[in-house]
């Protein structure tokens, strides 16, 4: 059996990291299998989809690297399809024109709910035929109602619903567009999916849709309902709730390989390993590893994932991401940030931040800092650092490093005082990396120029008096 799998978003807002884990579990199932990976977009909601959600869907697919074999196919397109089949069932009579008023059916549910029945259509108009077609009507599937629908879910075993639990759902509005738990059934159908792979909040969808699927006479595909993904509060994340959208986590600086990696894990194990490059996810992927128990966000797991890759993808490829952060034009010396400045940073927002007085003069120095460090006591090993490094042949780090060394041992100052006098003039600030690779970074000019504007500082400042 040729695998097809599909990722079917709608266009109603972002993507989020629990449609993304749906799509990445799709997608290396599919390639697992040697598959298909299809992307749909349900867009028959008109008043909720957007066209900018869609191109959002596909910058989002596009960034992770998750591509697909056939697609986007849109359900808006598909509308003659949908129309068909709804023909067909009307001949056939597994589909009916319903004509109940929306008062009617308020006043049903209504009464229900005082009778402690669970709300459902009474299938009032299931014996109604020859209606005229002129009359404000919808379409209703005739849902078995008897017997029951059983399923083998692929992360949860045996599942059984009762037909008398599903009622005649509504399978085309009065608009004419047919319903989401329709398109669903007849797009699998045509489009040959054999496997769906979704959250469990759809698990209550699958026997509409299977009950639909045998009422057209198609194979059902095999269902997978992953976990879901809570946040800290233990609630269930959504756009609604706690959710950020994929393409902020790119914002803030994650990596495409460390989302993959995290979301892989957010619901699925291999023994106890945690890092998995993408050819190991494809190779190792499969369903019977997934949980079937709810898993819980943790930024802090993700940053730690991102700082893992930060520090082993190589170092150009770092570079090309950070760029889009800072505003530098030479990518040597991109690399040469992200080889200083990757240890200590967890995120390439982070990193950006951090690296900003590299490529930015800097505004003013911070004033407590600058009261400790750029004071008359320092003028002079300031002074004598500047003359020395102005007699540098060779630029490079260990020789100003040298210096900085031969200033404590001359001059008989502390060498840690030496380091956060210059490391404060340089970067106005009192925590960077190795102060001697930063000012190999930013060069000789810029250096000097700092250090002057440090001794000025001291010369014009109230704090050295």
């Amino acid at each position: 059996m040729n695998i097809k799998t599909r990722f079917a978003p709608s266009p109603t807002g972002y993507l989020h990291i629990g449609s993304i884990r749906t799509a990445l579990y799709s997608w290396l199932f599919a390639r697992h299998n040697k598959g298909t990976f299809t992307l749909r977009i349900e867009d028959t909601d008109t008043e909720r989809s957007q066209t900018e959600s869609v191109k959002t869907i596909i910058d989002s697919l596009n960034w992770l690297n998750i591509d697909w074999d056939e697609g986007p196919y849109y359900q808006t397109k598909r509308l003659n399809l949908y129309n068909d089949v709804i023909d067909s069932m009307l001949k056939i009579g597994s589909a009916y024109k319903c004509i109940c008023s929306r008062e009617r059916l308020e006043s049903l549910r209504k009464l229900q709910i005082i009778k402690g029945e669970k709300p459902r259509y009474d299938g009032y108009c299931r014996t109604k035929f020859n209606l005229p077609h002129n009359i404000p009507h919808v379409i209703r599937f005739c849902n078995p109602q008897k017997g029951h629908v059983t399923f083998d879910d692929q992360i949860r075993g045996k599942i059984t619903f009762d037909n008398e639990e599903l009622d005649d759902l509504i399978i085309r509005r009065t608009d004419g567009y047919p319903t989401y738990n329709f398109c669903v059934a007849i797009d699998d159908w045509n489009m040959g999916i054999t496997h769906v792979i979704r959250g469990e909040d759809h698990i209550n969808n699958t026997p509409r849709q299977i009950n639909i699927l045998k009422a057209i006479g198609a194979n059902i595909p095999n269902y997978a309902h992953v976990s879901m993904i809570f946040g800290p509060d233990g609630k269930k994340i959504s756009k609604r709730h706690g959710a950020l959208s994929i393409l902020q986590y790119k914002h803030e600086g994650y990596l495409p390989e460390a989302i993959l990696n995290y979301l892989l894990r957010l619901g699925w194990s291999h023994n106890d390993k945690e890092i998995f490059t993408i050819s190991e996810m494809i190779n190792l992927f499969t369903l019977n590893k997934a949980s079937k128990s709810p898993s819980i966000f943790n930024i802090n797991k993700l940053k730690w994932i991102n700082h893992h890759y930060i520090n082993v993808l190589p170092t150009k490829y770092i570079a090309n991401h950070l760029s889009k952060h800072i505003n530098v034009n030479s990518e040597l010396q991109i690399e040469k940030i992200v080889e200083i400045f990757s240890k200590g940073c967890k995120t390439l927002q982070e990193m950006a931040n951090s690296c900003r007085y590299c490529y930015e003069d800097i505004q003013e120095f911070n004033t407590d800092y600058a009261i400790k460090y750029l004071n008359f006591s320092n003028y002079k090993l300031l002074e004598y650092i500047r003359n020395k490094l102005l007699s540098i042949c060779d630029w490079n780090a260990e020789n100003i490093n040298k210096i900085i060394l031969n200033t404590s041992k001359e001059l008989k100052v502390n060498i840690n005082n030496v380091y956060m006098s210059l490391r404060v003039a340089i970067t106005g600030c009192n925590c960077s990396p190795a102060i001697n690779k930063i000012i190999e970074l930013i060069g000789l000019n810029k250096t000097i120029s700092r250090i002057e504007k440090a001794l000025m500082f001291i010369k014009t400042s109230k704090l050295s008096k």
